[in-house]
């Protein structure tokens, strides 16, 4: 069955930068599960039409098969003007960065950063305790990722707003724009952003910042890569550098805005992690599982069958971890959040040769967090009159989210 033929049933009206499926109300999760009930692979004309990947088995597949799915492109639009690498590359080449990064985000490297990264919660969490109220996105789930992935990367903690304002441009584009406006905003924030990270790489490079930071560590240090040993080059410093910015930054924010949506709409688990904060581990792993951020995209390098229909050479497919996470046939009551799910083989973090290399950093964040949130605002409570907002997107996250909470010092 290919794209030809295929039943008007498997062609589906779904745009996953279409910000309806978000906002007013999230019904993401909800048209999800219909493309998952249509079939495990479904058909889009939105982006130029491309395939979407609703379940499980299906997603694992392709995930693990990255000679018959390349990839690149990852995006539907072109956020980065130009390839993030590594990701956007296939092995043997991923192979070759994915190595060099490998050492720098190892889990003993990031449990040392341990006391860094609790300190900076406890930092957040003192500016606004003592209200009862926060503005929890902008007053901690996105200032957090910021602030520890500024601290790693060497770079100044006064940027930080300008990180905000590209990444979110390079995912969002112009919200209420047109293609072209939205096109063009993209670019301007790469070119912003790329002039950032020359000005950085200079500096190491002639020895000016002798700093001994994740920036300074990747720049220096020599990579065995197929053409020989060598330094990486100032453009592939560049998209590395992005690709490292906006994974860091949003999928954690995200990750973390779901936990409290999910815990304050589910109060009896919430009291089982403030009271067992033993539980917390596995707690973090189902609040991955039951909202995933990120969307990936692939494209098919020969003609393939894939659940039940063909996919011809050159395809674009996007695969809906979010979907994936809750499959019925993976998952027991899977769009129930169960703090105590044994076992949790999620996919939020991807599978095969492109999974996520900044896991463990997340998971330490996320850990960290939900352990000093439900310490010292144990009892947090949604606005029902100022609710959540959230956006679609290839990372889904939440822009807004006003709790309220018992005061305490």
């Amino acid at each position: 069955m290919t794209t030809t033929q295929l039943p008007d049933k498997l062609v589906v009206d779904f745009d996953v930068y279409d910000q309806t499926l978000a906002m007013p109300e999230d019904v993401f999760q909800e048209r999800a599960a219909e493309l998952r009930a249509i079939g495990p692979v479904v058909y889009s004309t939105a982006h130029g039409g491309h395939w979407i990947v609703t379940r499980y088995e299906e997603i694992h597949q392709v995930l693990r098969d990255p000679e018959t799915f390349s990839s690149y492109p990852n995006n539907l639009v072109n956020a980065g003007q130009g390839k993030f690498i590594p990701i956007e590359l296939d092995p043997p080449e991923h192979t070759f960065y994915r190595q060099a990064l490998q050492p720098l985000f190892s889990p003993k490297r990031m449990k040392e950063l341990e006391p860094q990264i609790r300190d900076v919660i406890n930092e957040l969490i003192d500016a606004f305790v003592a209200r009862g109220e926060t503005e929890f996105i902008s007053e901690f789930a996105h200032e957090l990722p910021t602030r520890v992935f500024l601290a790693l990367m060497g770079w100044p903690l006064e940027d930080a707003e300008m990180f905000t304002k590209t990444t979110d441009v390079a995912l969002q584009g112009i919200p209420g724009g047109t293609e072209e406006e939205s096109a063009k905003a993209r670019e301007d924030a790469a070119n912003q952003i790329f002039g950032y990270f020359g000005a950085i790489v200079a500096g190491v490079r002639s020895g000016e910042n002798t700093s001994d930071s994740l920036t300074a560590q990747i720049i220096n240090t020599p990579i065995e890569m197929e053409d020989g040993v060598r330094l990486l080059t100032d453009e592939e410093l560049y998209r590395m550098f992005f690709l490292l910015l906006i994974a860091g930054l949003h999928t954690v924010q995200g990750s973390l805005a779901w936990g409290i949506i999910h815990l304050a709409n589910n109060p009896g688990q919430r009291q089982e992690i403030v009271d067992d904060p033993d539980t917390i581990p596995a707690a973090v792993e189902e609040i991955l599982r039951i909202e995933a951020a990120v969307i990936a995209g692939r494209r098919a390098t020969r003609e393939v069958e894939l659940g039940g229909v063909t996919i011809a050479q050159g395809d674009q497919l996007i695969v809906l971890l979010c979907s994936a996470n809750r499959d019925g046939g993976e998952f027991e009551d899977p769009d129930e959040l169960r703090i105590d799910r044994s076992p949790n083989r999620h996919l939020s973090f991807g599978a095969g040769p492109h999974r996520c290399i900044g896991s463990h950093l997340a998971r330490i964040e996320l850990k960290l967090a939900m352990e000093a949130i439900h310490r010292r605002l144990p009892d947090y409570r949604l606005v029902p009159e100022d609710p959540p907002i959230l956006h679609a997107t290839q990372v889904r996250g939440c822009i807004r989210l006003p709790i309220t909470f018992t005061p305490s010092s």
